[in-house]
């Protein structure tokens, strides 16, 4: 069984690619960073696997998830390559190639987006390329499957270069060869590598290039060697007049050989000077209108989500979760003579918590639905590249914004995508710093207040609050930068992609996979945690079935209930809400769809008389800021491998929730509102 690694720079499609050839299903988006760890599917044909890799301009990694794809080449062996390439960016890509073509293994490449070069004007002759490269080239557009078929084909076909050497193979001068073939000889010495990995010329090939993924798996007793081979070609390069590095020598290299091939399989007498991509550009990306507009369209976002189109969606789920379902729910449960205790349990317990949560599925598929879109049709590199000179000031990079605004949707893999950001400092910073972005998990208690208090402003009080968890971000990102972290920021560089129309079935498919872990979350952790927390009002310290005040739950929100008095809310139904919300912030609505045990519209009323206006935003603020979910705990503990980081990550959340509500609630009150 062949086991294929797809390969290539970031935004070249190679997720688009990776589903097309699989049986599986990866997020995929107009920017780059999607990919932050390799992914494995099964090819469609079942002839093998397929390995998706992070995306990277060069085999030397920068960041971690470059050292991804750096790892795995050096650690697995992947049976082929496949080398996914920009027709419209053909010379930055051919870098990576030429690096590729030594590894040892077949190589095929995947000529995509060949659309958007031809409405370019340029012309790539694949057959061409094939011949210069001495690899076979596929030209295939990734988005709508074109071309996938007879890749995966030409995948089942290629068998190994009999010397390990692919046709195409670049020579770098005398000086570099001699030092390959000797650092060669002493690799094959020490049985290096100890299986087919990789060939030994692409490995002495990486040693010169510095390559840190292929220097730590180096046998120490190789150190003092090879560094003698390396000193040795670089003192001959610099004797032949070469001033640069041995790596900048080499890229040199593979630069103008790029520059000859182009000339021969690239036709641009028809491109044009001015595309639809630079034009929208200039606008979107203005130093003044480009912040203006970013703004306006979250505000239009939110305005789909909550007053124009979720709302009436979510009022009919409501009417028919509290309705029929509930009456057909009840109607089983007396056809078939369960007990008092289990018809409570399952009425007041599990529909009432899980059925509380899912009357916002409208408005949370709305936002996801969104979001994707911004995504996939390139908007969201625009949006780092006009926040990045607010970031550096702060001491982040625009790298930065690109978690915080997955964040939006769900803070566990906006951290994992942390990952791409070279320096560790920032990275670390990011990754403290996401749960302060309102998640999707927060959105039902937003939905809840905002449409009890503020239901004529639904849409501007919930797009603040995703502005005050920015804000708050920011500040805190200034603060820690300048006392919890040193070091210089690293250098932005963003690829900008052309402007594409998403397709609304993998628009709809995005969504879809979103959203999906918000309904898997409602049948584990919200109905798991429902039932704890209905058997907790059940019982309490005098017995079973007690009245709602002297259960458990009562007894554990009142211990925080004193603590809560200063910012608003000091009841033990608000502090239980709150403590429970820990597992899941959508946990919070659900606590309170069985302490109030008010079906639809009769919670709006209970909660209306347990809060004020102003204590309601006060608990949204809270909500808002307050500890990091159980799952994003763990998630900060695996990628910071720190203790330390991750207390720190909600004790700093905790008290800045605390500190904001309390100068929101206070102030307010100075000012006489209630």
């Amino acid at each position: 069984m062949k086991n294929a690694a797809l390969i290539g720079n970031p935004n070249t499609g190679k997720t688009s690619l990776f589903n097309k050839l699989t049986s599986s299903y990866e997020y995929v988006g107009n920017w780059s960073g999607v990919t932050v760890e390799k992914k494995v599917g099964e090819l469609r044909d079942n002839s093998g696997l397929l390995t998706d890799l992070p995306g990277i301009y060069s085999l030397r990694p920068l960041s971690k998830d470059e050292a991804v794809a750096a790892h795995y080449l050096m650690e697995e062996s992947p049976s082929l390559l496949i080398n996914i390439v920009d027709a419209s960016q053909l010379e930055r890509n051919l870098q990576l190639t030429l690096q590729l073509v030594d590894y040892g293994k077949p190589v095929v490449i995947g000529l995509n987006m060949t659309d958007v070069a031809k409405a370019r004007g340029i012309e790539v002759y694949s057959d061409v390329l094939a011949d210069e490269l001495g690899v076979p080239v596929i030209p295939l557009i990734a988005r709508t499957g074109a071309g996938s078929r007879e890749l995966l084909e030409k995948v089942r076909e290629l068998e190994p270069p009999s010397d390990g050497m692919a046709a195409g193979h670049l020579f770098y001068g005398a000086a570099i060869e001699e030092a390959v073939d000797r650092i060669s000889r002493e690799l094959g010495a020490a049985s290096f590598p100890k299986d087919t990995r990789a060939s030994l010329r692409w490995i002495a090939l990486q040693i010169l290039e510095n390559n840190p993924a292929v220097m730590d798996a180096l046998p120490h007793g190789l150190n003092d060697s090879l560094s003698l081979i390396c000193a040795s070609c670089s003192s001959r390069l610099e004797a032949e007049g070469v001033s640069q590095s041995i790596p900048e020598y080499m890229k040199h290299i593979r630069t103008e050989r790029i520059n000859r091939i182009c000339r021969k399989a690239m036709d641009r007498s028809h491109q044009k000077p001015h595309s639809l991509t630079e034009r929208i550009d200039s606008v979107v990306t203005h130093p003044l209108f480009g912040l203006p507009l970013f703004a306006a369209f979250m505000f239009l976002m939110f305005q789909i989500t909550f007053d124009w189109v979720g709302n009436p969606l979510s009022d009919l789920l409501d009417s028919f979760i509290s309705g029929p379902l509930n009456n057909w729910i009840s109607d089983g449960l007396s056809a078939i003579h369960a007990s008092a205790f289990t018809s409570a349990l399952i009425l007041d317990g599990i529909a009432g918590g899980v059925g509380g949560v899912l009357v916002f599925v409208p408005q949370i598929f709305l936002l996801f639905l969104m979001i994707s879109f911004i995504e996939d049709s390139g908007y969201m590199a625009r949006i780092t590249l006009l926040t990045d000179k607010w970031m550096e000031k702060i001491g982040l990079s625009g790298k930065s914004i690109i978690p915080f605004i997955i964040g939006f949707g769900c803070n566990v893999p906006a951290i994992m995508a942390a990952r791409s950001i070279e320096q560790p400092k920032e990275r670390t910073l990011t990754m403290l710093l996401v749960p302060l972005m309102s998640c999707s998990a927060r959105l039902p208690v937003y939905a809840l207040f905002a449409g009890i208090f503020f239901e004529s402003h639904q849409a501007l009080i919930v797009l603040s609050l995703y502005l005050l968890g920015i804000v708050s971000a920011m500040l805190a990102a200034k603060l820690f930068s300048s006392v919890l972290f040193n070091g210089s920021s690293s250098l932005f560089v963003i690829e900008l992609p052309p402007y594409r129309m998403p397709q609304m079935a993998a628009l709809f498919r995005n969504t879809w996979e979103k959203g999906k872990g918000f309904l898997r979350k409602a049948g584990t952790i919200i109905m798991g945690g429902s039932v704890v927390i209905w058997l907790l009002t059940f019982c309490g310290p005098s017995g079973i079935n007690v009245d709602m005040n002297d259960s458990f739950l009562a007894w554990i929100g009142g211990l925080v209930a004193p603590l809560l008095s200063p910012i608003g809310f000091g009841t033990w139904q608000a502090g239980a809400s709150l403590i429970t919300g820990f597992m899941a912030k959508e946990v919070v609505v659900s606590t309170m769809n069985i302490i109030y045990h008010a079906p639809g519209d009769l919670l709006g009323q209970q909660i209306a008389h347990a809060f004020t206006p102003l204590q309601g935003l006060s608990f949204m603020v809270f909500v808002l800021l307050y500890t990091p979910c159980l799952a994003t705990v763990g998630v900060i503990r695996k990628e910071s491998a720190s203790w330390k980081w991750t207390l720190f990550s909600v004790g700093y959340c905790l008290i800045l929730a605390y500190l904001v509500s309390f100068i929101f609630y206070q102030g307010a009150r100075l000012l006489g509102f209630s």
